[in-house]
């Protein structure tokens, strides 16, 4: 570890302080988040009625993506800039600070107009250029880690955006690759603990995408606010199995509903075994 905090500069934990970063009336880090939405925005009547469900079962953020870095050129790649107008549009139907994953450089600007926090996807992680024009902005930025990824790599890229004068940055935990091919990736849990350890930044977790089956998404929910995430970022779809990405990973409107009980719950249970959290 003392390796790795040589090279922070800028997000390196001093005495025991821990950075809290607001949208709206959203503070992240210090508390407990729930961003929900769609893996990709694909309707405005899909996006709106999904907001409400989730706002009414008590999440904090909206999230939607509008462009869709996929593996085959063929497969959906989002909306566009009608997917931003759509997004804003549900912002101001619930109220919800909205997010969603930015992947050109080009986009960072004219995207920020619609949105209250930029999202750096897995993919880009160690997208240099992107990382930079975010840093330019004066919007949170969340950042995943990449799948092929180490927490070094991951803390760094954060420095990139703070080295650029932004200083709200969220780190996103949403698993690794490794040799197992039963769950989409592995879920580092560890990751979160020793990125809350080494960062002062808010560290939350993306179990949709760690495990990528419905099933395991609670679990593995529950399983991060225990080692001390500061929220949870979860696919939600009005009717999962019409969803054109990641429907295995995406849970039902009540379904999510259940976790979030759940998982606040554990919450309170859990402030009390740690200082840090």
């Amino acid at each position: 570890m003392d390796k790795i905090l040589k090279n922070l500069r800028l997000s390196k934990r001093v005495d025991g302080d821990r950075k809290v970063v607001t949208v709206k009336n959203c503070k992240i880090g210090g508390g407990f988040v729930v961003i929900a939405g769609p893996c990709s925005i694909e309707s405005e009547d899909q996006l709106c009625e999904t907001a409400d469900a989730v706002k009414k079962s008590g999440a904090d953020i909206l999230r939607g993506g509008v462009f869709k870095p996929r593996t085959s050129p063929y497969d959906f790649q989002g909306l566009g800039l009608v997917g931003l107008k759509i997004l804003k549009k549900a912002a101001e139907q619930t109220g919800l600070p909205v997010i969603t994953e930015v992947t050109d450089p080009r986009n960072v600007e004219w995207a920020s107009e619609y949105v209250d926090i930029l999202q750096v996807g897995a993919r880009n992680m160690s997208n240099f250029p992107l990382l930079k024009e975010m840093g330019k902005t004066k919007k949170p930025i969340l950042i995943k880690r990449g799948m092929n990824s180490t927490i070094s790599e991951w803390l760094n890229s954060a420095e990139y955006v703070l080295n650029e004068g932004n200083p709200d940055v969220i780190l996103c935990e949403r698993g690794i690759r490794t040799f197992e091919p039963l769950t989409r990736n592995t879920m580092d849990l560890s990751g979160i603990a020793v990125a809350k350890r080494l960062t002062n930044l808010p560290v939350i977790a993306d179990p949709s995408h760690a495990t990528g089956i419905r099933d395991l998404v609670e679990i593995m929910s529950l399983a991060s606010v225990a080692v001390g995430a500061d929220g949870l970022m979860i696919e939600v779809h009005r009717n999962p199995e019409e969803a054109k990405s990641d429907k295995d990973q995406t849970l039902t409107c009540g379904q999510f509903d259940t976790l979030i009980k759940k998982a606040r719950t554990l919450r309170k249970l859990v402030e009390g075994f740690y200082e840090d959290l």
